[in-house]
């Protein structure tokens, strides 16, 4: 099912970053938000688990490049909720990532994943404000020989794809550059 794809907006943006891990897609996605001169609430989707140093380093470092005017909320789980309470004319949200919010939710069934796309893409149809989004690019090398891994895998392509279709402009971030894939690109046709 594709859900979103004849998703219309007329007072709001919407922005897909993505790229592979540590290719600069935050750090590209935070300038953008800086950019539209709006004030920017950042929806953090991971959560800092005490025990792992290595992860609360990378939250810290995160946290540090952001300007201290921004507003930081956590939401692992109920995205589309706080893009619906936050998305006025006034504001830039910035939700990075997709890929640790699609893992906060591995543990859903199909039907109940379908529910939560679902929900966001409802809920971009209303925003009226910018929405950023942040994704991981996932499939471009082996197979994940576990179920979860393909999984997630599956779940996160779907999603990145799906708001390409409704995203101006989507960017991809790789090899040290900034790609418009909107302006090099051509939407694939997806009826």
């Amino acid at each position: 099912m594709i859900v979103g794809k004849d998703l219309k907006t007329t007072t709001s943006q919407i922005i897909l970053v993505t790229g592979p891990s540590r290719s600069g897609k935050s750090e590209w996605a935070e300038t953008l938000a800086m950019q539209t001169g709006k004030q920017v609430i950042y929806l953090a989707t991971a959560t800092a688990d005490p025990n792992d140093l290595e992860w609360l380093a990378r939250i810290e470092k995160h946290q540090q490049r952001r300007p201290k005017s921004w507003t930081t909320l956590l939401v692992p789980v109920e995205l589309a909720t706080a893009i619906r309470d936050y998305c006025q004319s006034n504001y830039c949200l910035l939700v990075d990532s997709l890929g640790t919010w699609v893992a906060n939710l591995l543990e859903q069934n199909e039907a109940a994943w379908e529910k939560s796309l679902q929900e966001l893409f409802d809920t971009l149809g209303q925003t009226k404000g910018t929405v950023i989004f942040v994704a991981e690019e996932t499939g471009w090398g082996v197979v994940p020989a576990y179920p979860l891994g393909r999984s997630f895998r599956d779940r996160l392509g779907q999603l990145v794809r799906q708001l390409g279709i409704v995203s101006n402009p989507v960017y991809l971030v790789t090899g040290g550059h900034i790609l418009n894939l909107t302006t090099l690109g051509e939407p694939l046709d997806t009826s």
